[in-house]
């Protein structure tokens, strides 16, 4: 047998009413169609559930149980719909987020902090990975929103302003370039870098920079994240290149020393990018919305 909502509603309805007539103008129905819905559930359930008099009606002892059980079962059914319709509007839902190390570092703690007090039941999983690797997975819908920073960008994607960094070198306290007020990246060229993995926006950048001058770094050493590659600078085994909000929480701590990045590539865009902004779910334009807030 199978139970209809509405049906279970209206015999609600008629024992709080006491009659059929009362249900059927509560609940806008016609007081036949009521008495016809009435009469299936009691053949479906094979027991009289109202006792029907000339002043109106009265449930029976199977009534009573089925009234107590129907009320639960409305109510969890009006529960159900309450909480799955709040993933339409954006209240309730799954962000997965694939960013890059230099959002992960200077932006994203921050940001992601604020949207959950703001959507406390919105959860954001956050992948790292670098920018081709994350274009690729946002491409095939195994990241819904992605922060990249890159010069050339697929054709398959959308994409949306997000922050600007600032490139820097970082030397050791006792480095000859460490009382340098700037340096242009020619002059670094003849220092050993520490320098970022193979594929990341930043390792390419300056690979492409060097190339353009005719050189090659002299990568003594490559890590995977700035805080390491801070380390490794104070440690002596190198210079580096990092973004300045990246490496700004290590100036006091470790003895390493900014030094300005003289070039015009120092300057870099952050982008989001989507496979289509019509097409996000809510809880990811929500994301999305609120980190393309402007910076305060």
């Amino acid at each position: 047998m199978i139970i209809d909502p509405l049906s279970l509603k209206l015999f609600v309805t008629i024992v709080e009413e006491g009659t059929i007539a009362g249900a059927a103008e509560r609940e806008h129905i016609a007081a036949s169609a009521v008495s016809k819905r009435i009469s299936e559930l009691e053949e479906g359930f094979g027991t009289p559930l109202l006792h029907r008099t000339n002043k109106g009606v009265a449930p029976t002892d199977a009534g009573i149980t089925l009234l107590q059980l129907a009320r639960g079962v409305l109510h969890d059914m009006n529960n159900l719909y309450v909480q799955i319709s709040e993933y339409s509007s954006g209240v309730r839902g799954h962000v997965r987020l694939c960013a890059n190390i230099s959002a992960i570092n200077q932006f994203l703690p921050a940001e992601i902090r604020s949207f959950m007090d703001l959507h406390p039941q919105i959860h954001v999983h956050l992948e790292g990975a670098i920018s081709e690797t994350i274009m690729k997975s946002v491409a095939e819908g195994a990241a819904d929103v992605g922060i990249i920073t890159m010069g050339t960008y697929r054709q398959d994607l959308e994409f949306l302003p997000y922050h600007s960094d600032q490139l820097i070198v970082i030397t050791p306290k006792d480095h000859p370039l460490a009382q340098r007020r700037s340096v242009s990246f020619q002059e670094t060229l003849e220092f050993d870098f520490v320098g970022l993995t193979v594929g990341s926006a930043l390792h390419n950048q300056v690979l492409r920079a060097a190339q353009e001058l005719d050189r090659t770094p002299k990568l003594r050493i490559q890590v995977n994240s700035f805080d390491a590659l801070c380390l490794m600078v104070e440690a002596g085994l190198g210079i580096g290149i990092v973004p300045k909000g990246a490496a700004k929480p290590y100036f006091k701590g470790l003895r390493i020393r900014p030094v300005a990045l003289d070039e015009p590539w120092a300057r870099r865009e952050l982008k989001l990018c989507v496979r289509s902004c019509d097409a996000l779910h809510a809880a990811a334009r929500l994301l999305v919305d609120h980190l393309r807030q402007p910076e305060t």
